[in-house]
Parts: C-alpha cells; sequence; structure tokens
C-alpha cells in the first residue's frame, strides 16, 4: 500500500530534493508530500502541533530542540554547506576580494534573518570570525546587513529564483551572503560575480533530519544512503560524513 510521507524541508534543499523524491519513490513506491521554508519558522509550526514525518533543517539545533520537547524519535546530521557572496557584476568589482565587497559602502548587503533561517545564523556566525580578525569590521557588517529573506515577514522569493539572484536582479541589494550549495547555479548568470570565501572565515553548515514518526523513518534511512549522499552532493552539497563532530 503506498504512504504519503509528509516532510517539511529548509529551503536550501529545494534543489537536491526533487531527484531525492524520484529515486525514493522509485525504490519504495512511496510518496514525499514536501513544504519548503526557513527551518526556523518550520520547527514553531511542529512545536505548535503540526503533524509530520520528517524535519529536514539546516541545523542541527533545531532539531535537537524537536527531541527535547519529545516531538522527534531520533536526530541525525545528514549533509553540510557553507557559505559565499554573491555580488552585481560591474567594474566596481575589480581588484575586490570577497571581504572588501562585503565591506563596501556602496553596496547593499542583503542577508537571510538570523533565528528564522539558519542561513542568516551562520552569517552572524562568519560576522564574529571576521570581527575577531579585523576589528569593527563585524559590527560594520552586522548594522549594514538587510535582512531580507527567510523571516516570517519577509517578502516570499518568486518561484523558480534564488535568493542572491533575485535580490540583486530586482534592485533590492547589491551583495548577498548565502549557500555554497547554489554557487555553480549562480554561476550561470552573467549578471552575478560568485566570490568563495577562504575556509577560516567560513562557517561549517550542519544540515540534520528530525525523524517525527516511524512512517518517516524509511526516508530518513534513504537521505542517509549511498544514493541519498550522492544526491546530495550533486546538488552541491557535502555529505554527512564531513560534517560529523570532531
Amino acid at each position: 500500500m503506498t504512504k504519503t510521507i509528509k516532510v517539511l524541508a529548509a529551503g536550501s534543499l529545494r534543489r537536491a530534493w526533487a531527484p531525492l523524491c524520484d529515486a525514493f519513490t522509485e525504490e519504495t513506491g512511496n510518496i514525499i508530500d514536501v513544504e519548503f521554508g526557513p527551518a526556523g519558522l518550520l520547527r514553531e509550526r511542529i512545536e505548535q502541533g503540526e503533524k509530520v514525518d520528517l524535519f529536514a533543517s539546516a541545523n542541527t539545533a533545531h532539531p535537537l530542540t524537536l527531541q527535547q520537547h519529545g516531538k522527534a524519535l531520533e536526530v541525525e546530521a545528514f549533509c553540510g554547506n557553507s557559505l559565499c557572496v554573491t555580488a552585481r557584476k560591474g567594474p566596481e568589482l575589480e581588484k575586490l576580494n570577497w571581504l572588501s565587497v562585503l565591506l563596501d559602502p556602496r553596496f547593499r548587503l542583503a542577508t537571510s534573518t538570523p533565528q528564522s533561517d539558519p542561513s542568516g545564523d551562520y552569517t552572524w556566525q562568519m560576522f564574529e570570525l571576521i570581527e575577531r580578525r579585523h576589528p569593527d569590521a563585524g559590527a560594520i557588517l552586522r548594522n549594514k546587513a538587510l535582512r531580507l529573506v527567510g523571516g516570517e515577514k519577509s517578502a516570499k522569493i518568486p518561484a523558480g529564483k534564488l535568493a542572491a539572484e533575485w535580490l540583486i536582479c530586482s534592485g533590492q541589494a547589491d551583495v548577498f551572503i548565502g549557500y555554497t550549495s547554489y554557487a555553480t547555479l549562480l554561476r550561470e548568470n552573467d549578471a552575478l560575480e560568485v566570490f568563495n570565501i577562504p575556509a577560516d572565515y567560513n562557517v561549517r553548515a550542519r544540515y540534520a533530519l528530525a525523524t517525527c514518526t516511524e512512517k518517516g523513518k524509511p526516508l530518513a534511512d534513504f537521505i542517509l544512503s549511498e544514493t541519498g549522499q550522492r544526491i546530495l552532493q550533486n546538488a552541491g552539497f557535502c555529505g554527512k560524513h564531513a560534517v560529523m563532530p570532531e
């Protein structure tokens, strides 16, 4: 008998989810009903009583919180990510590196929203790393950052668009800090320039699954399997073994 598995998933997983769903359904015959959004807001919905079988978060904190409140049976890290900088391409970027682009007062800097969206939390962690190496620079970035996506009252990103692409190409910002898993797609847009962030400034994003019901366990196992991990890596994520605690 075909089962439908209800999933809430971090929006940054959207690119990987279609091939994951297709492969899982082909293998098991079961169907995945997924809704994407900022992980912090999704966690709040589960805490408030929404019934789901699996929650795929862009951090470990939200799934662990659900487990502590008795709303998750198991929690396991399943993939990783990091941050990159995307800017509007132009001659003013010449001779600038990723950090000088962020700090340049000519450029409006946009980020996701801390607490509501792990991408924003990771970005603020990076600002702290910058502050340690460059006193006052982290504070400057926190003050100038426009939290334009990932919040409860944020405008919705148009279907089929990436946050960086939409914000920059629509003129709402000049620079955006987001996930490296999007870098390949962003580089296909001739209007954008993507800067890698060095490892000693970057933040390791650890994604985790909260299995909320027994019905969700086969999907969690599939995501953690060799096939699931290969699909995630093809979508720009690093595998589960790269994000395990040291």
